[in-house]
């Protein structure tokens, strides 16, 4: 296995961004992939877990983290392997959806992490949403923004263009994406921050690869543990709040099967938000305040 690691050069005085890194060694296949991770106020009992997806990374939750932190909590942020500071394997063949779940629990379980709220978007809630699955009296609380848990059964039509364009476009611009993702326009030094995992396509496998991995048809790898997994949470019954954004295409209205299907969800505060797919970029403090609200 070839694996990359972005030089860290790359991320010196990125804009509002200058938290601890933390690293975990992760034994994958007989390689070691180094996972980052962001964990402040480590003190705290009340534990929040912010997972991202593609093409992102930790940075995304930049500007909720010191909300939350004031708020007493225990914010942990990692970076997907193949995103952020974590390591990159260099074949898109090295990725895929049970190495990204069996990556996260891995993390976890070194932090010795309960009582956790979860916040999920994008790819966060399909990894997240099987943590909880996984085990569910570990988790005190779960926010989902613009992501869900799939079975097989077909996407929108936003996300098909979002998959034809991340496979067919030359140069994968992660800086572009999420601006375009974004309600709000990112400036050059938040573009380029986004970018700075990527010092070029080689770097790119895990994000290339990350939209094909989404299980929109029944043969697709882990529709049956989805399946699986959404037995367990329909009755999970800890506070569970959708707050999805009104210009998202590529989740739009997904919101429903978290409120109709989980036991948790039902009374609770949903509500769709003024966001595009990047609610962290929009919204941080209204979803920061869900969070602390729980």
């Amino acid at each position: 296995m070839k694996i990359l690691r972005t030089e860290e050069s790359r991320f010196n005085n990125l804009k509002d961004y200058d938290f601890k890194p933390n690293y975990l060694e992760i034994d994958h296949e007989g390689f070691s992939l180094r996972m980052h991770y962001i964990d402040e106020n480590p003190k705290s009992d009340q534990i929040v877990l912010l997972l991202h997806g593609e093409p992102s990374w930790s940075y995304l939750y930049r500007k909720m983290i010191p909300i939350l932190v004031k708020g007493g909590k225990r914010v942990i942020a990692p970076d997907l392997i193949g995103f952020g500071k974590s390591d990159k394997p260099a074949s898109r063949d090295d990725y895929s959806y049970l190495n990204h779940i069996t990556w996260i629990s891995s993390l976890v379980r070194h932090l010795k992490l309960q009582n956790i709220i979860l916040f999920v978007q994008d790819w966060g809630g399909l990894i997240g949403l099987r943590l909880v699955a996984q085990d569910p009296e570990n988790f005190a609380g779960l926010v989902v923004s613009n992501s869900g848990l799939p079975i097989g059964k077909g996407s929108s039509e936003g996300f098909n263009q979002w998959l034809n364009f991340s496979q067919t476009v030359e140069e994968f611009d992660s800086g572009k994406i999420v601006n375009q993702g974004s309600m709000r326009a990112l400036d050059e030094e938040e573009i380029a921050a986004y970018n700075a995992p990527f010092p070029n396509e080689e770097y790119k496998a895990g994000a290339r690869a990350f939209p094909t991995l989404v299980p929109i048809t029944p043969e697709h790898p882990q529709v049956d543990e989805n399946i699986e997994a959404w037995e367990v949470l329909k009755n999970f019954n800890k506070p569970t709040i959708a707050l999805f954004g009104h210009n998202d295409m590529a989740f739009k209205e997904q919101d429903k099967f978290i409120i109709e299907k989980i036991k948790g969800a039902k009374g609770m505060p949903h509500r769709r938000i003024e966001a595009g797919h990047f609610s962290q970029e929009n919204q941080p403090e209204v979803l920061s305040q869900v969070i602390l609200d729980i």
